[in-house]
């Protein structure tokens, strides 16, 4: 079995994960720290970099950033959170799905074009810059939408006390 079809098919496994995640994220309160690890774990994936197999060109890792960060623009617009029973929820979309359905699809299709003139390695390193790029610049428009509505839940709070 080839490596482009073996990386596909765990992509499209921890794309189904990703949306399995994501459903249930929803039904339960969201915090900080709910918002903030996932990219601290994700960015243990740049050890992959120590091998010169995996290593991309400046060139390259600033076309993923680039198109990492356009796809964050998509997921950060899917991404609204809300006050109810006193916590701060995930508000659940259905765009979201198709987004997540779509961005999969991009990249797998990508991947398999670019695998014919790109080594396997390196195509690995720009989709792992790829997809830390798409989920940071989300994660931080979470985080501030969260601690915006955590402040107003908060301050409501503190005045029905007084």
């Amino acid at each position: 079995m080839n490596y482009v079809l073996l990386s596909t098919i765990g992509a499209i496994g921890m794309g189904m994960l990703a949306m399995v995640i994501r459903m249930k994220a929803a039904k339960r309160p969201a915090s900080a720290k709910k918002i903030i690890l996932p990219p601290i774990f994700m960015s243990t994936g740049a050890l992959m970099f120590i091998f010169p197999v995996f290593r991309v060109h400046p060139m390259q890792i600033v076309e993923a950033l680039v198109v990492g960060m356009l796809f964050s623009i998509l997921l950060i617009k899917t991404s609204k959170f809300e006050i109810k029973n006193q916590d701060v929820y995930l508000v659940r979309s259905k765009a979201f799905i198709y987004i997540l359905f779509g961005l999969l699809a991009v990249r797998v299709v990508a991947k398999l074009v670019l695998s014919s003139s790109i080594d396997v390695g390196e195509l690995s390193g720009m989709f792992w810059i790829l997809a830390f790029g798409m989920i940071v610049p989300w994660r931080i428009a979470m985080y501030l939408q969260y601690k915006k509505l955590h402040a107003e839940l908060k301050a409501t709070s503190n005045t029905r006390l007084i």
